[in-house]
């Protein structure tokens, strides 16, 4: 105790850290452009997200493949089979990413997204967009765990929040981009029956662009400390986060990060020790038995299965806000809408790709000052109010937009504010909450498992949605306008604040500290044999003389 006040490592790095927001990511600097390189793979994923939407509109493709376009189950399938390909591809990367580190996970995962990409950008028939689009699920998948998780352990955590935001600034640039380049080359030998196979050709070719500068570069880039660690390449993942943060390997930040990340490492592999004795010899079965208890322990645990229903939970409200349904759809949306003509609905779609981008951008910046919460909550209530007010002016003017063509832009309005509401908050902080709820060795398969919500709720949604505008109406943002609402509701009073913590102290603050008395004596005992009480004495000691001199000033 030093002034009343329990001072521990963590609180000593607090002492140490520095700012969070723009100047944060300033003085970060290295681990920023990483994160901006990394985020690519959510570039990968928002473009073609938002390319397929403005392709299913296009008159060629339609023709093409009318077999699957013209009827409202079909359609639903060759939409959402991609988020299939996704949640499979997301549940192998948990140990994947495990074992052969999260970047080698996302140089796999791209690999595997271009061979979707050249499969539907060579298809004749609909049996290749559907098997293309799988494909390319599965790296898409594998990229939407494995980026934020990469960026999440290589970032100090004042401005941890804003590195993984950015996989969100990506998918939303991605959607933009995707939307305007649909745009463009809709006119390709003219929007009618003259219109050129080049016209939806070009825009799904164009992914391979990002993916192989991301497959290539990103073999030059660091590994995650926190993998070199559980790794048992110590020195390495030291001298990674030396470079990171631009300090030397001896100084105290770096030291204490690094100590705290092995104590970790160190308390759960004793921890495993003790649990699972029979599976410590290291061959192939033994570790695979013991990931298989590892998955298990996320739901029989009470503290990690509190975890996982925070992880999966966040993911299913993200999808049941109905975004990508306005993502997947919004050409059709609008001209339910009233907004006539094909190239007028690649426009306003085109609107709700730039203000999703634009207002991402204040949530990378502070999200670590404003915490993750707030930003959700709020987030959520708007776009409940965006889905209700749609809903209402659809119900009142749905048969007679024509002479209504004002609160047919009103309508347009609602859904571009609602693509704002997302941007800033549903899309970016999600991902932050989910990439940072977990303990080391459980991180990679926990995000699989949050990440695997998503997925197959985003599945779900891109199946039932056209189905839902055809046979609900005005009715489908009554639904997913309740959705969004209870996502609100979830927030303020089930999940805690994360904001400023290290991974490490995730533990606290999801229920762990009751820790049986042998477990917090292991954890003791650990710090004091790899030196990390050693910063615990130096962090008092600081905070006594500070004390101190306070006293002496007000006897003063």
């Amino acid at each position: 105790m030093a002034g009343g006040v329990a001072l521990n490592p963590s609180s000593r790095r607090l002492q140490l850290q520095g700012k969070s927001g723009w100047h944060g990511l300033m003085t970060n600097g290295r681990v920023f452009l990483i994160a901006v390189f990394a985020s690519l793979g959510g570039l990968l994923y928002g473009y073609n997200q938002g390319v397929f939407s403005g392709v299913l509109t296009m008159t060629n493709f339609d023709d093409r493949m009318a077999s699957a376009t013209n009827n409202s189950g079909t359609k639903g399938w060759l939409v959402s089979i991609l988020e299939l390909g996704a949640w499979f591809g997301v549940l192998c990367t948990g140990y994947i990413a495990d074992k052969i580190s999260r970047k080698y996970t996302i140089v796999l995962a791209v690999c595997v997204f271009c061979v979707g990409v050249v499969v539907q950008s060579a298809a004749f028939h609909p049996s290749s967009i559907f098997g293309g689009r799988f494909i390319t699920g599965l790296g898409v998948g594998s990229l939407s765990m494995a980026v934020p998780l990469y960026n999440a352990e290589l970032a100090p955590p004042e401005v941890r929040g804003s590195l993984v935001a950015l996989q969100q600034l990506a998918i939303t640039f991605g959607i933009m981009v995707s939307f305007w380049i649909d745009y463009g080359t809709n006119y390709i030998g003219g929007t009618g029956a003259t219109q050129s196979q080049a016209a939806w050709r070009i825009p799904i070719a164009l992914q391979l662009v990002p993916a192989i500068i991301l497959g290539i570069g990103i073999l030059f880039m660091p590994f995650s400390p926190r993998w070199l660690v559980n790794q048992g390449r110590e020195d390495e993942a030291l001298l990674v986060l030396s470079r990171a943060r631009r300090m030397p390997p001896d100084s105290e930040v770096v030291q204490i990060e690094f100590l705290e990340i092995k104590a970790q490492y160190l308390f759960e592999r004793e921890t495993s020790r003790i649990k699972y004795p029979q599976f410590q010899d290291g061959s192939f079965a033994s570790s695979f038995k013991l990931g298989v208890y590892d998955y298990m322990s996320l739901v029989t645990s009470r503290t990690l299965l509190y975890r996982t229903a925070v992880g999966t939970l966040t993911m299913f409200f993200q999808q049941w806000t109905g975004v990508n349904a306005i993502l997947y759809y919004a050409p059709t949306i609008f001209t339910d809408l009233g907004l006539t003509g094909n190239t007028t609905n690649l426009l306003a779609t085109g609107v709700v790709g730039i203000v999703m981008f634009l207002a991402t951008i204040p949530s990378v910046i502070w999200v670590d000052n404003a915490g993750r919460k707030p930003i959700l909550i709020s987030g959520a209530f708007i776009m409940a109010g965006c889905h209700i007010i749609v809903a209402i002016l659809t119900g009142l003017f749905h048969n007679s937009w024509p002479s209504h063509t004002a609160a047919g832009w009103v309508a347009c309005v609602f859904v571009w504010i609602f693509s704002m509401a997302f941007g800033y908050s549903w899309g970016p902080c999600s991902w932050i909450l989910v990439a940072e709820i977990w303990p080391l060795s459980l991180r990679g398969k926990g995000i699989s498992i949050a990440a695997s919500s998503n997925w197959m709720n985003n599945f779900i949604v891109g199946q039932v949605t056209p189905t839902m505008m055809t046979h609900l109406g005005f009715g489908t943002f009554v639904f997913f306008g309740v959705f969004s609402f209870l996502g609100g509701v979830f927030m303020t009073f089930f999940v805690p604040e994360t904001k400023g913590l290290s991974l490490e102290e995730m533990d606290v603050v999801f229920g762990s500290v009751g820790l049986a008395a042998a477990d917090e004596a292991r954890q003791t005992e650990i710090n004091k044999a790899i030196g990390l009480t050693a910063y615990y004495d130096h962090g008092a000691a600081d905070e006594k003389r500070d004390v101190d001199s306070e006293e002496k000033v007000d006897m003063a």
